[in-house]
């Protein structure tokens, strides 16, 4: 994507990155949009890099594009393909590749339409972690089938580069 300046048009929350701090952005502020990627937008405001979650994309004149599912071949079930591609709709704030593609899940299991998963953050101190949870729990609530996400942040084992698909490495030039 291409950076441009956009207006806000109301008071608009966020939150820093990497700290995860919230901020709220005046109405008329002139923010450099850097990242459309999934269900959230990233910012620069005053020098800082900001995310702004895709309930908030009409402050900056956006609309964030709905999940489609693939019709599945056990339609009163929950597809597992499904959830993978909710999370493939995540991404991190500072680079254009999502979640799933990092290497940040490490399990997903479903049961009686109920989903947990495990995920890890790139660094253990990341303030976005809460926030990521939170958009993955919008995005696999959005699973046809699904009654409930669970997310798990774990630690062990360490997240490294080699976790990331070949897609990613190539994405990011760290092969």
């Amino acid at each position: 994507m291409e950076r441009r300046i956009v207006t806000t048009t109301r008071d608009c929350p966020g939150r820093l990155v990497p700290t995860g701090d919230p901020i709220t952005i005046p109405a008329g502020a002139f923010i450099t949009l850097t990242q459309t990627l999934g269900g959230s937008f990233t910012v620069i405001i005053n020098g800082n890099m900001a995310r702004i979650a895709g309930a908030d994309a009409d402050a900056i004149g956006l609309t964030v594009e709905p999940l489609t599912f693939e019709p599945s071949s056990t339609p009163s079930d929950v597809d597992v393909d499904h959830i993978w591609h909710a999370l493939r709709s995540v991404f991190d704030p500072e680079i254009p590749v999502n979640i799933a593609d990092l290497g940040l899940i490490y399990a997903v299991k479903v049961s009686a339409g109920r989903a947990a998963i495990e995920m890890t953050l790139t660094a253990p101190g990341c303030g976005m972690g809460p926030v990521l949870i939170e958009e993955v729990k919008d995005r696999v609530r959005q699973v046809p089938n699904i009654i409930d996400v669970d997310v798990e942040l774990v630690f062990d084992p360490p997240w490294s580069r080699d976790m990331m698909s070949e897609e990613a490495q190539l994405e990011l030039g760290v092969f």
